[in-house]
This record gives C-alpha cells, sequence and structure tokens, in this order.
C-alpha cells in the first residue's frame, strides 16, 4: 500500500529529484515474474502446465518452484506461511507478487518509499538474496529485481531440475501483455495516481481497447526498452455488486493470433468461455476459472508492434 492512497494532498512529501527520466522514474524495463501463493502446488502446476509452462527449478531452501515459457517467470509458492498470509486463509491461489525489472533496485525501492509507499520487510534466508519490495493490492507485493540480465536472481536462489530445458518456447507465440488488478468502488483515482506517481505509467483513452474484456482503466508502463513495456487494467465492481475486495486477479498474456493460441492451448487441455457476454473472436478469449480463482485472459498483440 501507499501513503498516496490514505494521505490528502497536503500531507504527502514533496516530488525530489529523480535518479532517472521524468517519463521512467524507476529505470522500469518490464516484468521478471508473477508469483502465485498456493497451499495445493500441484493442482496449479497442472493449470500451469495446460497453458505452456513448465517446471524448471525449484528453490533451495522453500517450497518453491520456477515455471517459465518463453520470456514469462511464474512463482508458484506453495511454502506454509507464505501461502496462508497471502491467502487470508483460503484454499484458492492468490496472485501475492509480482517483480519489477528496473536499472537499480535499490535506487528504485528508495524512490517509491520517498513518495509515501510501503516497505514490506526483508525475512531473507542463509543465501538467499534479499529483494526489496512494496505493499500492493490487497496484501500482494511489488518487488524490484536489477539482476536479470546475464545473471539473474535465480542463479542464486533456485536449483534447476535436471534433464529439463530452462528456456522452453512460448507456446503460440505467448509473452506477458498486463495484470488485471480488481479495486474498489470509485476507487479508480487513487489507484491512478499510485501508479503514476511511482512508476511513470499513461492512462490509456477509454476508446483504445484491448481484448475482449473492455471494463475499467488502463495504464501503460513506461520500459527503457519499447517491448517491455505492458498494461495495468484498474476494474472496479458493477454497481449492484459490492465487491470491495482488492487484489490482483488475472494475468493478461498477448498472442499474435488468438484463434491459433486458443486451438493450441484447447489441445493441451484448456478451457475457454464461451457465452454471449464473453467469446473468443480475433481481439482475444478467456479461459475458465480453475480452482476456484486462476484465470488466464489472451489478448491480440503482436510482439513487433509493441518496440513501435
Amino acid at each position: 500500500m501507499s501513503d498516496l492512497l490514505t494521505k490528502p494532498e497536503p500531507t504527502r512529501e514533496p516530488l525530489q529529484a529523480s535518479f532517472s527520466d521524468a517519463a521512467n522514474p524507476v529505470g522500469l524495463d518490464g516484468l521478471e515474474f508473477i508469483e502465485y501463493a498456493t497451499a495445493k502446488p500441484q493442482a496449479l502446476g497442472q493449470v500451469l502446465e495446460m497453458m505452456g509452462f513448465r517446471p524448471i527449478a525449484r528453490h533451495r531452501a522453500r517450497e518453491v518452484l520456477l515455471y517459465r515459457q518463453g520470456g514469462l517467470n511464474i512463482i508458484v509458492n506453495a511454502h506454509p506461511m507464505d501461502a496462508l498470509a497471502a491467502s487470508h486463509g483460503s484454499d484458492v491461489p492468490v496472485i501475492s507478487a509480482v517483480a519489477l525489472r528496473v536499472r537499480d533496485a535499490r535506487a528504485a525501492f528508495e524512490y517509491v518509499l520517498e513518495r509515501g509507499a510501503w516497505d514490506v520487510p526483508s525475512h531473507a534466508g542463509v543465501m538467499e538474496l534479499h529483494i526489496p519490495a512494496i505493499h500492493g493490492a490487497g496484501g500482494s507485493r511489488i518487488y524490484f529485481v536489477d539482476r536479470y540480465k546475464h545473471f539473474s536472481i535465480y542463479d542464486v536462489d533456485f536449483v534447476p531440475i535436471p534433464t529439463v530445458d530452462q528456456h522452453p518456447p512460448a507456446t503460440a507465440g505467448i509473452h506477458f501483455f498486463g495484470i488485471v488488478q480488481y479495486i474498489g468502488p470509485q476507487r479508480s483515482y487513487d489507484w491512478i495516481e499510485f501508479y503514476t506517481e511511482l512508476f511513470g505509467t499513461t492512462l490509456i483513452p477509454d476508446e483504445e481497447r484491448f481484448g475482449i474484456m473492455p471494463k475499467g482503466k488502463l495504464l501503460r508502463t513506461p520500459a527503457l526498452s519499447a517491448s517491455q513495456r505492458f498494461m495495468l487494467q484498474l476494474v472496479e465492481p458493477d454497481p449492484n455488486v459490492y465487491d470491495a475486495q482488492e487484489r490482483l486477479q488475472r494475468i493478461g498474456l498477448g498472442v499474435p493470433d488468438v484463434a491459433a493460441a486458443v486451438a493450441a492451448l484447447r489441445a493441451l487441455g484448456v478451457e475457454f468461455v464461451e457465452t454471449e457476454a464473453a467469446h473468443t473472436d480475433r481481439r482475444g478469449a478467456i479461459s475458465k476459472t480453475y480452482l476456484g480463482s486462476v484465470v488466464f485472459e489472451l489478448v491480440h498483440s503482436e510482439p513487433s508492434a509493441q518496440e513501435a
């Protein structure tokens, strides 16, 4: 969470000079991983494998698995205390964290703290990396990672699974497109300000839509390289549905050809929603809900277009 969401304007700290440029104040360069917390890692792993992900490494000290396809990393955290805390006692998986690639993790962390973000105390164990983090929606965490090129965080904290390809190809050109966040009633302005102030996101006009789930406000992140930009979609509850729980709800996956991606994923066992309100078309598709909470949205997105 952040003081930006709780403090009136006069009580906030004044802006200070950024170590980066104004358009990208924390040196953001895309997404490193998304983490699910769950007490049922095998069941979630089966869903991820249907979506084309493969388990490639195990954490050295915790009950944590790393799944990958193409440039996408998903961490499944079944460490008992972590799973219990993130799910608030529920037995369904939750998106408990996102890790952002930044030029300098410590500088980015200090920058957002100066602007009201709330830090997450570190509990790194022996021989584990300390990865700075702040609080996000629904008790989730936003990590800052600057080791993602020749030397990565997985080289320290994880052990590769023998005989497994460490870089499995992406199914049907799948790449990260964005993440959907459910927010409380009339909370759009608060969250837009949060992401804009801390990360330099840009609000996309309402007439510019992507995929088949057009509700909410869309934000685009900056990035050091244009191909690493991604979307944040903020969705308030319908007026007749009072659901004030704020959470990271689903992952958006970009694909160059929606029909081809749906066919490939159906061959792996994935089921898609086909109703009058939401159905597969050239713009996108949405999977059925697995394990009570796990949903994936496909969005038409050419990787080359992201580099424009």
